[in-house]
C-alpha cells in the first residue's frame, strides 16, 4: 500500500481529507495517482459544484440544479467520514497498515482536532443536504398537485 522508506502521516492525511478529501485528495496521498477510487471522488464533486453555480445563476426553481447539488452534499460527507476513520485510527494500526515495517509514531492531538473539524462540518453538510433535498422533493410534489387539480 506505500512504498517503503515514505512516511505516510495520520496527521496529515485527516487533514487533507477535510480540505481536499471531496476531490479524493486523501487517497492520492495515501496510495498514489493510479488510485482508481481516488479518481471517482471528483466527479460528484464538480457536478454538484455545477448545480451550485446553476442555481446562483438560474435561482432556486432550476429542477436540474435540485437533483446536482445534494451530489456535492453526499461527497463533503463521505470526506468528512473518512477524515473521522483516519483520525481515529490506533497509531499502531495505522502504521502497521500505511508504514509497514516502521516504528509507530505518537500522533498527539493533530489527527483529534482533525477529527473535530471534520465531524462538524460533515454533519453540516449532511443536514444540509438532506434538508435541501426534503424541501425540495415536497415543493415539488405540491406543484405537481396543483397540476393536477388545474
Amino acid at each position: 500500500m506505500s512504498s517503503p522508506g515514505h512516511y505516510k502521516s495520520k496527521t496529515l492525511a485527516t487533514w487533507i481529507a477535510v480540505i481536499g478529501g471531496s476531490l479524493g485528495l486523501h487517497r492520492f496521498y495515501l496510495r498514489g495517482f493510479a488510485d482508481p477510487w481516488g479518481w471517482l471522488h471528483a466527479p460528484p464533486t464538480l457536478v454538484g459544484l455545477y448545480g451550485l453555480q446553476r442555481m446562483n445563476e438560474l435561482g432556486q426553481d432550476d429542477k436540474l440544479a435540485w437533483a446536482l447539488i445534494p451530489l456535492l452534499g453526499f461527497m463533503l460527507a463521505a470526506a468528512m467520514l473518512a477524515a473521522i476513520v483516519y483520525g481515529l485510527t490506533p497509531d499502531e494500526k495505522w502504521d502497521a497498515r500505511h508504514n509497514p515495517g516502521a516504528a509507530v509514531h505518537p500522533t498527539r492531538w493533530g489527527p483529534v482536532l482533525g477529527v473535530i473539524v471534520a465531524l462538524m462540518l460533515g454533519a453540516a453538510a449532511l443536514m444540509a443536504t438532506v434538508a435541501f433535498s426534503g424541501q425540495r422533493y415536497f415543493e415539488w410534489q405540491v406543484e405537481e398537485g396543483r397540476k393536477l387539480s388545474q
